[in-house]
């Protein structure tokens, strides 16, 4: 009777009040149980009606909402995984909070097209520190050097993202960034070293507190003389204004080649570090080797891409007979 349209309701609510494994197949099929009597089972029902109710064919954003916050590990991975479910952004950020460490409910999120920008940045940077843990518990490498390798990777990984992500959903984000402690001076610099302007600038708007449309008119003003009280209203470290500022030079001059990819762009990255090792602005031996670094990734995927296209099959050339 579980599946049925026609059982009469006391017994399928008897049914859903009796032992789990009877239970369960009620919750899982029963189109008689309305979304409060599914929430409550989420509560009262156990990690067996969890799961049922998760896998339910057609799954309301309220029930979903109270497995996010209730459910189980297992019943948190079947909604993920349930393309039948209605689940609110809120609801796959909770469950991103409660279980993003659980590689399965991990993979499950990240696989979802309709996951925010800031819950795939989230997940990325729960990962990075995992793995940075993992190198670091065997001793592959030093303690600092995993680290400084697992947040470059996570810096890398979120200028990605929000290439790949509407511009609705960059705000949030860039919220995101900042709230977590990730929205740095060497972020905001990448992604304007990458050609991402509008992450650039979208970054500068919420560090500063102005308007993004005033942001973006002294970014892209020739004259450029409202950038350093910009840097400085946006509190970027002083020693790094000089490379912010020939970094915009070096975009209105063409060098970014491939604006608004992922990808640090080589050639304004090698200005910006000729730039900066001639300067004379006090302490920028920091930012000379966060420079060298960045210079480094950005000839080793130029050449990783180079060979990728050496290595691709050439097309084919269609021959024709002469009866043709």
């Amino acid at each position: 009777m579980a599946a049925s349209a026609a059982a009469p309701p006391a017994v399928i609510v008897a049914l859903a009040g009796d032992q789990p494994q009877i239970a369960a197949p009620v919750y899982a099929l029963s189109p008689l149980l309305i979304d409060a009597e599914l929430v409550e089972g989420v509560a009262t029902g156990g990690d067996a009606v969890q799961t049922a109710i998760a896998s339910r064919a057609v799954l309301p954003s309220a029930v979903a909402a109270a497995l996010a916050e209730l459910g189980n590990a297992e019943a948190c991975q079947i909604l993920a995984e349930n393309e039948g479910a209605e689940i609110a952004p809120l609801s796959i950020n909770r469950i991103a909070d409660r279980f993003g460490e659980v590689a399965a409910i991990r993979d499950a999120l990240l696989a979802r097209d309709d996951l925010p920008a800031a819950t795939r940045q989230n997940l990325v940077m729960r990962l990075s520190q995992k793995l940075a843990d993992f190198v670091a518990e065997r001793s592959w490498l030093e303690d600092n050097r995993a680290e400084r390798v697992a947040r470059e990777a996570c810096e890398k990984a979120t200028v990605t993202i929000a290439a790949d992500s509407a511009k609705s959903e960059l705000q949030p984000l860039i919220r995101h960034l900042r709230a977590s402690g990730q929205l740095t001076a060497g972020l905001v610099l990448r992604a304007l070293l990458s050609g991402n302007v509008t992450l650039f600038e979208e970054a500068l708007a919420e560090l500063s507190g102005m308007p993004l449309r005033r942001v973006s008119a002294l970014v892209h003003d020739r004259i450029g003389s409202g950038l350093l009280a910009l840097f400085e209203k946006a509190r970027l470290p002083t020693s790094m204004h000089a490379a912010f500022i020939e970094a915009i030079k070096a975009m209105r001059d063409g060098f970014a080649e491939n604006a608004g990819e992922a990808r640090l762009q080589r050639r304004m990255v090698e200005r910006v570090l000729s730039a900066c090792e001639n300067a004379d602005t006090g302490d920028v031996a920091p930012l000379i080797t966060l420079l060298r670094r960045f210079a480094t990734e950005a000839a080793r995927d130029e050449a990783r891409r180079f060979c990728d296209e050496l290595a691709a099959p050439a097309p084919q050339q269609l021959t024709y007979s002469a009866a043709a």
